[in-house]
């Protein structure tokens, strides 16, 4: 039972590996000190930093992951996440008065951290905002639960993502709820947004955490010019020529 809540942490939470580390260490003291029983901290949670680049939908896949959403309420939510960069936790914790929509921003309060950052209010999410509002009548939290002014739960988020990724057949593609936040930061420096606008919105501690989404962006690797043209006069090979590959 511990490993499963670790990994909820992990992956579902999106924990740090320092948060899931305490955690796991908060475990091992009660079993070791308390019950008196042997206790492992699970190697599987804090292997060696990976250098692998997460995954990021094409705009057109979040466009039909979105649509494919049935429930008002849900693909607002879903919405939100993507239009916003928020962490699924935010989203879920997110009120109603953290909306400023004469700002057009929304406040992002106790993000990861505890610290709290604003990002940006889509112009059309401020509208399909307003059109949920008067459907679901939120009270306090944006997104209730199964009673008014209590927030949503992030695995019932975590489960509409799956179900939509299941009904557009996209659940082999490693798509996760943290993807749209990958997807948000991505495509945004595609538009070209600097990455200091993007860690802000992101609430990243360090641009060093930011700096991976360019290594996710197609747009900033196919305006890069080689070295090599540049001792050619600037003389660019002809299309006939190219087109021998």
């Amino acid at each position: 039972m511990t490993i499963d809540y670790l990994m909820y942490c992990a992956n579902t939470l999106g924990s740090s590996k320092v948060k899931t580390k305490m955690a796991a260490n908060a475990f091992a003291f009660f079993f070791r000190q308390v019950l008196n029983k042997p206790y492992e901290l699970p190697s599987i949670l804090f292997q060696a930093h990976s250098a692998k680049l997460p995954a990021v939908m094409s705009t057109d896949e979040v466009r039909t992951i979105i649509n494919a959403i049935d429930n008002l309420k849900h693909r607002t939510i879903i919405s939100v996440l993507y239009s916003t960069g928020m962490r699924i936790s935010e989203v879920a914790a997110l009120k109603i008065g953290d909306i400023d929509s004469k700002a057009m921003r929304i406040k992002v309060v106790s993000g990861k951290g505890n610290k709290d950052r604003f990002t940006i209010l889509s112009p059309n999410l401020l509208m399909e905002l307003r059109t949920y509002w008067i459907a679901c009548q939120p009270e306090i939290y944006l997104f209730n639960g199964t009673a008014k002014g209590k927030k949503y739960s992030v695995r019932s988020i975590q489960t509409i993502m799956t179900k939509a990724l299941i009904k557009v057949g996209l659940e082999g593609k490693n798509y996760t709820i943290h993807t749209f936040r990958h997807s948000f930061a991505t495509h945004l420096l595609n538009q070209g947004t600097d990455l200091l606008t993007i860690k802000a919105l992101l609430g990243h501690a360090n641009l060093a955490q930011t700096i991976q989404y360019l290594h996710l962006s197609q747009k900033h690797i196919a305006k890069v010019v080689s070295p090599y043209d540049l001792l050619h006069d600037a003389t660019t090979p002809s299309e006939k020529n190219l087109n021998l590959w």
